[in-house]
């Protein structure tokens, strides 16, 4: 019963529901009705669909720019092409006889022992002197880690060319710093001398230069790492008098091993097909004694105008590394079932 401000009174239904002033009243939802569509009948994709359509775009881009090429070399490399059949426009087709003739020749697996140990002696500093540099810049105070951390910036940031152009000059026949400073020492034979005369000392420039390249990307990351240890893991080490090397071993190596197991990875692949700083050095010189898989290939492709038997040099590279990588990948998995 609801009293008016005249005083006159008037009943209402009890079982009414009362009104909020001010507020359209909005119907209840009805259960178990059916789901509408919606507007303009279109109906919604299965919410199973939806990952694939995101991902879609990425996949038609990596077989564009990489399935696509890589089975254009795979057919390339069953073809004898040479110069003249290039300028023909004829493709006979070869089968296996690149592979073949690979596989028969000495030189092929020279170069190919050669890779392997530029991939392991490269790969082998990076990480040692890398992870030196890191743990420095981790006991360094602000200013000089940030000094540091620019000069590493800078080193990394260096074009590819530009690196190799300088590193021509620093061991020059003529004009170079190197043989200034051996000079300078006050040993002889060294007037013009001749750094790339072999090609173990052109490899050896190289992976000068490399490392050099490789270290920043190394130590940030492993200057990154230590930043999640731990200070009270280090406090235990030292109170149970542990030196440097057992804190490395006991406190920091078991907690970065992913760091390590994955930086390790990156690096080797990088190392293995490094192609601009070799050719740009000396072109795999002298008398292709400093040549690297990648090198053979481009040489016997552009140089020589043997297309396929490139193209079978370059499907063996792939076909190795991804053999190397295999066993490296069941150390990856191992690591992530342990933990």
């Amino acid at each position: 019963m609801t009293v008016h401000s005249q005083g006159a009174v008037t009943s209402a239904p009890q079982d009414a529901p009362p009104k909020s002033a001010g507020r359209p009243e909005t119907p209840a939802p009805a259960t178990g009705a059916s789901h509408t569509p919606p507007r303009g009948g279109r109906k919604s994709l299965p919410s199973g669909w939806l990952p694939y359509l995101l991902v879609a775009p990425a996949v038609l881009a990596l077989a564009t720019l990489l399935l696509y090429p890589l089975i254009k070399n795979v057919i390339l490399s069953l073809q004898d092409i040479n110069k003249v059949e290039f300028i023909q426009r004829k493709y006979p087709f070869a089968g296996l006889d690149n592979y073949t003739e690979l596989l028969g020749d000495s030189a092929f697996w020279t170069v190919v022992v050669r890779s392997f140990a530029f991939t392991l002696a490269n790969v082998a500093l990076i990480m040692v002197l890398g992870s030196l540099i890191g743990i420095l810049l981790n006991k360094l105070g602000t200013k000089m880690r940030l000094v540091l951390s620019m000069a590493l910036v800078m080193a990394w940031a260096m074009p590819i060319v530009a690196s190799v152009q300088v590193f021509r000059w620093l061991f020059d026949e003529q004009f170079g710093v190197m043989n200034w400073v051996m000079r300078t020492a006050g040993l002889s034979g060294y007037e013009q001398h001749n750094w790339m005369e072999t090609g173990l000392s052109t490899m050896v420039i190289v992976t000068i230069l490399v490392v050099w390249g490789s270290i920043p990307f190394v130590a940030l990351n492993m200057y990154a790492g230590l930043t999640t240890v731990g200070a009270e893991l280090y406090e235990a080490a030292r109170m149970d008098g542990a030196n440097g090397w057992q804190t490395f071993w006991k406190i920091v190596f078991p907690n970065l091993k992913p760091f390590f197991l994955i930086t390790t990875f990156l690096e080797v692949i990088w190392v293995f097909k490094a192609f601009t700083q070799v050719y740009a050095m000396n072109k795999g010189g002298p008398d292709r004694g400093s040549e690297i898989l990648p090198v053979f290939a481009y040489v016997e492709g552009q140089s020589q105008a043997h297309y396929g038997l490139a193209a079978a040099i370059s499907v063996l590279t792939i076909v190795i590394l991804v053999i190397v990588m295999s066993f490296y990948f069941r150390l990856i998995l191992k690591q992530e079932e342990e933990q």
